[in-house]
């Protein structure tokens, strides 16, 4: 059983004149267990407004959405707030402003807590101040961050810094699903491939499975199991990743992979 699929989604917004832009039009595809998808297509393709439809943000107009065979929306309803809660434990997100993302007044120790804190009631989590300063250490050493990180403030960081500090953080609740929404896209290159790497070695370690988001051919396919490329709203070809890169059936998909140059 695939872990996240979505069936036929699509969602429009009003325009001027009464009409409505498609930003996702019947748009499936599936993502099995410890697989990334890469999703791909340039700004505007409607890649962002899935990540949030994926993670129960945005309501689609029409389609299904499931993970782990669970509804977050069927066609006919959104998931109530407690489902939304229990998914939510198991898929969290890493956007694309690693600055914006996090609280300027809270220090790294309280933002990497955080979900802890907000999900202490479940079970299996160690809420007192020891456990949760305990479980902050390992993050910090998972993502390659020194515990002295914890004391500081997220404005002491450089932007891979603090985009390690929201991977700790989404790395919180052990979660089975990363959407990473363009996540190296407001990094330098090296910095960027610095953060892919880690993400390459993460998803090892703790068995993630990714949705992967970006407008660079080549970090998608460095990363991704399978490639889905998005245009104007739709799915204009999805398959296995050497597939696409290297015989691309559309048009599009061609130009993207000639156009993006490789990264060293």
């Amino acid at each position: 059983m695939a872990l996240l699929e979505a069936r036929a989604v699509s969602k429009s917004y009003p325009a001027q004149g009464g009409s409505r832009i498609s930003v996702a039009d019947s748009v499936t595809f599936t993502i099995a267990r410890g697989e990334t998808l890469g999703l791909v297509g340039e700004s505007g393709s409607g890649k962002t407004t899935m990540a949030r439809i994926v993670l129960g943000l945005v309501e689609p107009d029409a389609g299904t959405v499931l993970f782990d065979g669970t509804p977050i929306f069927d066609g006919r309803r959104a998931a109530s707030g407690a489902e939304m809660k229990r998914i939510r434990r198991r898929m969290q997100p890493v956007f694309q402003d690693p600055f914006a993302a996090l609280n300027p007044r809270m220090r790294v120790a309280e933002i990497v807590a955080e979900p802890l804190r907000i999900f202490r009631r479940e079970g299996g989590i160690d809420a007192s101040a020891e456990g949760l300063r305990r479980q902050a250490s390992e993050l910090m050493r998972a993502v390659g961050l020194e515990e002295s990180a914890l004391g500081r403030y997220p404005h002491e960081f450089s932007g891979g810094q603090r985009q390690r500090v929201n991977i700790a953080r989404a790395l919180a609740l052990r979660p089975e699903l990363l959407v990473l929404d363009e996540p190296v896209s407001a990094l330098d290159v090296s910095v960027g491939a610095q953060v892919v790497n880690l993400l390459r070695d993460l998803q090892r370690e703790f068995r993630l499975t990714y949705l992967f988001i970006s407008h660079s051919m080549p970090l998608v396919r460095y990363l991704s199991t399978n490639i889905a490329v998005m245009r104007k709203g739709r799915l204009v070809e999805i398959g296995e990743c050497e597939a696409i890169c290297n015989r691309p059936g559309d048009e599009y998909t061609r130009s993207l992979v000639a156009a993006t140059p490789e990264v060293a």
